[in-house]
């Protein structure tokens, strides 16, 4: 971070009521057009000063660029710490300024209520749906109740939800976790997952678009992942948990909850289903193979289909060293 671009990316209004804004939360260019009353290549624009300068990052998710503050009062860069506090101290002691923030924010509480009726919307459209899919997977409350067994009491750290959906594992889950990273290949999913986690503090919170085969995070960048009801959807499950294995810490812990294996065929059709479920001998050579060490499952009996919980720890250099040596594996699983 440099001194000169900072400060020209502060000797503007607009630009510090938007560093304001993004201190409570991440918001698409378009919702900031919306709060400031300006035009969105105008916002675009300002948007622009504050990345280079290296005050805000950028984030493409589908078609909409969300931007979320890069800098925190206590954190590196100390320049950039430095500018997060002049900022929270001009709202303090600069009367005008608070007003107009205050203001800001009033605009900004009418875009979470516009979320929250978005999401009401998409449920009440598809709830003949969502009905189908809760009574297959069995209750919730059973199904978190028995993840939070097989967690136990050990604090989650980094948590990685893929899958994320409507967020509700996130959610449960987020009080035991250091930083929830929500991840989703769906923008229309991670909308609704937005508006259900937003009372979250924006540095305890990521929501990001992507696919599970290739998981857009560095090596050992997780304490835990977790895939709740979401295996299934894989063509081919080795791949996916082989990218889990690569992104979670020595010692990390994977959770797969999702169907034992089943016979009910028209999942396939009526829900995009590519696999009936999982037997214990699949889940267990799947986990070893891409680098975990399986622990006993959970059962959790149901009608017409049996949940399970699958847990397992990251081995040290146990994962395959690319994902291509999977896929080009001839041996294939019953």
């Amino acid at each position: 971070m440099k001194i000169d671009p900072l400060l020209r990316a502060l000797s503007e209004p607009t630009r510090l009521r938007i560093m304001r804004l993004l201190a409570h939360m991440e918001l698409a260019v378009g919702e900031l057009a919306q709060v400031l009353g300006q035009s969105q290549p105008r916002v675009s624009r300002h948007v622009k000063i504050l990345c280079d300068a290296g005050l805000a990052q950028r984030r493409k998710e589908g078609s909409w660029v969300f931007l979320r503050t890069a800098v925190k009062e206590k954190s590196e860069p100390p320049m950039g710490a430095a500018a997060a506090q002049l900022l929270t101290i001009a709202e303090r002691d600069d009367p005008a300024f608070s007003a107009r923030c205050a203001e800001d924010r009033r605009q900004l509480a009418a875009i979470r209520e516009a979320r929250e009726s978005s999401a009401q919307a998409y449920f009440a459209l598809h709830a003949e749906e969502w009905d189908t899919l809760r009574q297959l997977h069995g209750a919730d409350g059973p199904v978190e109740t028995a993840l939070m067994a097989a967690f136990g009491r050990q604090k989650l750290g980094a948590l990685l939800d893929v899958g994320t959906g409507t967020g509700r594992m996130a959610e449960l889950l987020s009080g035991r976790a250091g930083h929830v990273t929500a991840l989703d290949k769906s923008p229309d999913m991670l909308r609704i997952a937005r508006a259900r986690l937003q009372s979250l503090p924006p540095d305890k919170l990521s929501l990001v678009q992507g696919d599970f085969t290739a998981l857009p995070f560095a090596a050992a960048t997780f304490d835990t992942v977790l895939f709740h009801q979401v295996l299934h959807y894989a063509q081919d499950p080795g791949v996916v948990l082989a990218e889990a294995a690569r992104v979670t810490v020595e010692g990390g812990r994977v959770a797969v909850v999702d169907l034992a294996a089943h016979d009910r065929e028209e999942l396939r059709e009526r829900h995009a289903h590519a696999r009936l479920g999982f037997s214990d001998e699949q889940m267990e050579a799947l986990l070893a193979e891409a680098g975990f060490a399986p622990e006993l499952p959970t059962i959790l009996p149901g009608d017409p289909l049996t949940v399970k919980i699958w847990t397992a720890r990251r081995l040290p250099h146990a994962a395959p060293d690319t994902i291509s040596e999977i896929q080009d594996r001839k041996t294939e699983l019953p």
